[in-house]
């Protein structure tokens, strides 16, 4: 009787190894582009979600400003949201020259306002929605609707969403290992009893 480390060797020198990869490596690929554009399909999914309350908020906002309302009116100044610690959507009113009118946004005590492009950028009919980063550490999914007398912007943290995309790719990450051990378990035991004679292709 062969000893095992014997036994091992005549089979990883035989067909054994090349039968193995002919199964393997196509079935790897195809595991890693499934996992890959499922993760990316919720990651956009997430995002893009993100900018739901923002585009609702700031575009009735721009309505009643065009329709008179005062920008004082709308936007609740006291009570503040900080954006650096809060989840909440606040809204900053903008007059055409890029000046706060209202704003119930501060940051770190102190007032939040995008840069100028952020608000340039807006144009009656085609809000902008980017993701404002006013300082290390504080990401602000942001949309940014024009009305007749400037822009408004509403906006909230990403910091809920970024944990789920995290946990996402956590999940992604694990399935993509699980199934890769799966993976080289059945095509380990394919090219085992792969019949005499025959060669995987």
């Amino acid at each position: 009787m062969s000893r095992p480390s014997e036994a091992i060797q005549a089979l990883l020198s035989g067909d054994f190894p090349r039968r193995f990869i002919a199964i393997f490596l196509p079935l790897a690929v195809l595991a890693t582009l499934t996992c890959g554009l499922v993760y990316t399909e919720v990651q956009q999914e997430l995002r893009s979600s993100a900018n739901d309350p923002q585009y609702q908020m700031a575009e009735d906002t721009a309505s009643r400003l065009d329709a008179g309302a005062k920008p004082a009116d709308l936007v609740d100044t006291a009570l503040t949201v900080d954006s650096a610690t809060s989840l909440a959507p606040f809204t900053i009113i903008f007059d055409s020259a890029g000046r706060v009118l209202a704003s119930d946004a501060t940051l770190d005590g102190g007032q939040a306002v995008p840069p100028g492009g952020v608000l340039r950028a807006a144009k009656p009919g085609s809000p902008n929605a980017v993701t404002w980063q006013p300082r290390q550490g504080v990401r602000i999914a942001s949309v940014t609707v024009a009305w007749s007398g400037g822009t408004v912007l509403v906006g909230r943290s990403l910091q809920r969403v970024e944990e789920q995309e995290w946990n996402a790719e956590l999940v992604a990450g694990v399935a993509w290992l699980v199934a890769l051990v799966a993976l080289a378990i059945a095509a380990a035991t394919a090219a085992w009893v792969w019949p005499s004679g025959v060669e995987a292709r």
